[in-house]
């Protein structure tokens, strides 16, 4: 079996998928062949694959999620993050939680248009739409594509409220369409900020921005005004949990007006490809790390109770609740994420402004 590290992904397999019956399996002989060979086994090479949905904005049902609705100009994700719990909602689009989810990247062209439809329809009332609720709007996928800034031109010409959930600071690119939403109330800006170690980052969360680039987008965002919530998640046991305090400190002092937490779950197939990960990459702490997320979801991976499942429960979770706690009355004690402006687009809804 091979047990080196796939440089520069998360996951370090393909999980089986659950709805397929076939998986894919790489031999131990097929490896022999290409060492013999001189040839890679596995080009780990990313694919952009176009898709074409007839919707692009979801209503989000959970009630402990914090949003109504979002959309996803991507399905999958480059940036690696092993823990990601959208990794999961790839198997539905028939590939692996696993390898798949980093390198086959689905594209939704149409995005724009589909957004404008719905934004124009008679029946559609404002309320804040989250880029992106799943997967980066800002992945490396972004760069080539654009989707996200067409979205953004299009939740501006219908002043639209719209969230954002990056750990990329290409957001910064979009600055002057943030500057310009912002005049109207009409933006908020979650950054997420999981370590303030680049050792960490890097093995935890490959492909994405450096540490001092997110803290320098988080500044850059607030020294214009654009309000910044700190997302510091998922708070893993044995690996970031005792950064909390520090963290608070960091994003507070670059101008975040608020944070959130959550302490890491493991669903579905993200259990195997974490546990996998950890013992490749962190083989000396993994029985502690993964006994102690067990700790704080009663004794398993993953605890699937609305309420309790984001926020853990037992001696762990409470001694994290309470560095949460302490944070937020030292570094954003009189800081407070404005309200969303949803009373402009009425008006904008045909695309001009009515005469009366």
């Amino acid at each position: 079996m091979n047990n080196s590290p796939i440089k520069g992904r998360g996951a370090q397999e393909n999980t089986p998928n659950k709805f397929l019956q076939y998986s894919y399996e790489t031999r131990d002989d097929f490896l022999e062949f290409c060492r013999l060979e001189g040839e890679p086994a596995d080009k780990n090479k990313t694919q952009y694959i176009p898709i074409f949905p007839k919707t692009i904005v979801n209503e989000v049902t959970s009630p402990d999620v914090g949003m109504m609705y979002s959309m996803n100009p991507y399905q999958g994700c480059e940036h690696g993050c092993v823990y990601c719990y959208a990794r999961n909602s790839h198997e539905y689009w028939g590939y692996s939680a696993g390898l798949d989810f980093e390198r086959k990247i689905l594209v939704k062209k149409d995005a724009p248009k589909l957004l404008e439809a719905k934004l124009k329809s008679t029946s559609w009332k404002a309320s804040t739409i989250v880029l992106s609720g799943n997967t980066d709007c800002y992945q490396p996928a972004e760069e080539e594509f654009k989707l996200t800034r067409a979205c953004l031109e299009v939740f501006l010409k219908y002043r639209h409220p719209v969230g954002i959930i990056t750990k990329n600071a290409l957001i910064l690119r979009d600055l002057d369409l943030l500057k310009e939403l912002n005049n109207y109330g009409l933006i908020g800006v979650n950054v997420s900020v999981t370590s303030l170690r680049e050792e960490t980052r890097r093995i935890l969360e490959p492909r994405t921005a450096s540490i001092p680039k997110r803290l320098k987008a988080i500044k850059v965002l607030s020294d214009n005004g654009i309000p910044v919530n700190a997302m510091l998640a998922p708070i893993i046991p044995g690996i970031n949990s005792h950064e909390i305090i520090d963290l608070a400190k960091a994003v507070s002092e670059n101008g975040a007006v608020s944070f959130a937490f959550t302490v890491v779950r493991l669903n579905g197939a993200i259990g195997g490809i974490f546990t996998d990960w950890i013992r490749k990459t962190l083989p000396d702490r993994a029985d502690k790390v993964l006994n102690q997320i067990k700790e704080c979801h009663g004794g398993t991976l993953n605890d699937s109770r609305f309420g309790v499942r984001s926020k853990g429960e037992g001696k762990i979770a409470t001694q994290i609740h309470d560095m949460v706690r302490l944070a937020k009355q030292k570094y954003f004690k009189d800081k407070k994420f404005p309200v969303f402006n949803t009373e402009l687009h009425a008006q904008y809804k045909t695309g001009q402004l009515s005469l009366f």
